[in-house]
């Protein structure tokens, strides 16, 4: 019973009424434990932070050409940082602007609310049965002006713009590894 319910990402629907919910918000074909994977394999392959910001392995690129294979290997090599820099900068986001988290409670319960209704008995517009996904967007209309008045859609690109900065700035300015250099010179042309 106790490993039921240490496990929130089962997929066992009739057992824990939240990963119904759950198997049900997600789009067809991915489920929580496959998120719960690749969460688990992102963090297994995060390079050590200590020489990700390393200062004394970072230098200007002496061309273009340089600067390309930089960029490719350097986003192949942190995959993983980067994206924990993505989802730390959107948490940021979130955290730093009160009015977006008014608006998400917002969006959540507004989705609960219908979530709820739908449960007792079936929603139907306009001769439609609602289906999960169809709620999800009902509670995005209803949500829409507070997300407006939030100013989501500039939180949305200055998070695009600081990560695509901060990653790409790493990834340029970031040497490559020396055995990422001897596999480059091996390479044929």
């Amino acid at each position: 019973m106790d490993s039921k319910l240490s496990d929130p990402f089962s997929s066992d629907s009739e057992e824990l009424p939240a990963a119904g919910i759950m198997s049900r918000l997600l789009p067809k074909g991915m489920s929580g434990s496959m998120m719960k994977e690749w969460l688990d394999r992102r963090r297994k392959s995060i390079r050590p932070w200590a020489g990700f910001v390393d200062q004394r392995k970072f230098s200007k690129p002496k061309n273009f050409g340089e600067l390309c294979q930089r960029v490719v290997r350097n986003l192949g090599v942190y995959q993983s940082n980067y994206t924990f820099i993505f989802l730390g900068l959107i948490l940021y986001c979130i955290i730093s602007s009160p009015m977006l988290l008014i608006a998400l409670a917002v969006f959540v319960g507004a989705f609960y609310i219908i979530h709820l209704k739908s449960l007792e008995s079936k929603l139907v517009v306009f001769g439609r049965e609602l289906t999960p996904g169809h709620q999800l967007g009902l509670a995005g209309a209803v949500s829409l002006p507070v997300f407006w008045l939030a100013g989501a859609g500039a939180a949305v690109f200055w998070v695009l713009g600081a990560t695509l900065a901060v990653i790409g700035t790493h990834a340029a300015f970031r040497e490559l590894e020396s055995s990422d250099v001897e596999e480059l010179l091996m390479e044929s042309v």
